[in-house]
């Protein structure tokens, strides 16, 4: 399978408590409700960071990670480049989204334990 990651950063003067409350609470289930997720995405995971600091680490960067799976790559394309992407889910991730301070990568995922 192909995993699509998204780094998330929030909307400048969102609170971290609202983004992740927004994220979770509204924007995941219209995300889930298009037919064309419905049909390509295998898997859909919300990640938030914990308050936790680790000696020698910097600071994070990002507010939270979204993960998607995909039987393949064109299937990523058929959802975020589907009209009812672009009509609702785009307008809903500029209302907590940062989406020039995002990071994306596509990948397999290679599993060693």
């Amino acid at each position: 399978m192909i995993k699509f990651t998204i780094l998330l950063r929030r909307r400048p003067g969102t609170s971290h408590e609202d983004f992740v409350s927004y994220h979770k609470n509204n924007h995941a289930a219209l995300f889930a409700s298009l037919p064309e997720v419905k049909q390509y995405v295998r898997r859909y995971v919300q990640c938030h960071p914990l308050p936790v600091t680790l000696p020698g680490l910097p600071p994070r960067e990002y507010d939270g990670i979204t993960e998607i799976w995909f039987d393949n790559a064109d299937s990523i394309g058929k959802v975020f480049g589907s009209k009812d992407y672009m009509k609702l889910i785009r307008p809903d991730e500029e209302k907590f989204l940062d989406m020039h301070g995002c990071s994306f990568l596509i990948s397999t995922e290679h599993t060693v334990i």
